[in-house]
């Protein structure tokens, strides 16, 4: 039988990396910092700075009530631009779907580790890796458009209560966009890590191998032993010469 266990210390690797991953991806939806606004009036956003994130827009005020402003965004209102709205669903997908991955391949893992050889082993690893590469896509998509929406410095008409103009003096790409980044490469890896998982295989004995030795240790040459000298009660020669 094939030694399971021996074979999936890359799978294992890819298990934890993928899981890291999938945490990052869950926690990057929740950063405010995708895009960072820079902004002309001061006098109620204090620096002239804002955090625009996928679920709300915050930014620091002496002037307001709370030292920290964060407005929700949502995906019915009429003002969320289409990279935003995209973020806010690929994201809850990527978390499913990465929380569907890490069954798999604990499945998978547990199955190798303790020789559970039901057949699929390998399928189940394909599924897995196919499952986190799905979960990175996911994720990558809305970070890119993102990204891209910040570097083409694109406007987002925010209602009054928000106090953000809708076209800031400039705009930069935060830490949400990097950390997105960071996770996605996280799953690719872990699932390539996932795929190319290969089933063991043991060497089959030829035909009249059964793993024991042929040869009789009576035989000769048999580690250096010759029939005569194993014959029960044979007196050696040389010891009779002697005793004369």
């Amino acid at each position: 039988m094939a030694y399971l266990a021996q074979s999936v210390h890359r799978q294992f690797a890819g298990l934890v990396l993928g899981f890291v991953g999938w945490i990052m991806t869950a926690s990057v939806s929740g950063v405010n910092d995708w895009r960072i606004w820079y902004v002309d009036n001061q006098t109620v956003i204090t620096g002239g700075l804002a955090w625009v994130g996928v679920w709300r827009v915050c930014f620091n005020s002496h002037v307001l009530d709370s030292a920290e402003i964060c407005k929700s965004i949502s995906l019915t209102d009429s003002f969320t631009p289409p990279e935003i709205a995209a973020a806010q669903v690929l994201c809850m997908v990527a978390v499913g779907m990465g929380v569907i991955a890490n069954l798999v391949a604990g499945h998978a893992v547990r199955n190798a580790i303790f020789g559970v050889d039901s057949g699929h082993v390998r399928l189940t690893f394909v599924m897995a890796g196919s499952l986190y590469w799905l979960t990175a896509v996911c994720s990558l998509v809305p970070v890119f458009w993102n990204m891209n929406s910040v570097l083409a410095n694109l406007t987002i008409d925010f209602p009054p209560d928000f106090y953000l103009p809708s076209a800031p003096v400039k705009q930069e790409v935060g830490p949400g966009i990097g950390i997105g980044i960071g996770s996605a490469c996280m799953l690719i890896v872990s699932g390539l890590l996932l795929l190319c998982y290969r089933y063991p295989k043991t060497k089959m004995p030829k035909g009249g191998e059964t793993g024991h030795f042929d040869k009789n240790p009576r035989d000769e040459g048999f580690l250096g032993v010759t029939e005569e000298s194993m014959d029960e009660g044979k007196i050696n020669p040389t010891y009779e010469s002697e005793k004369i």
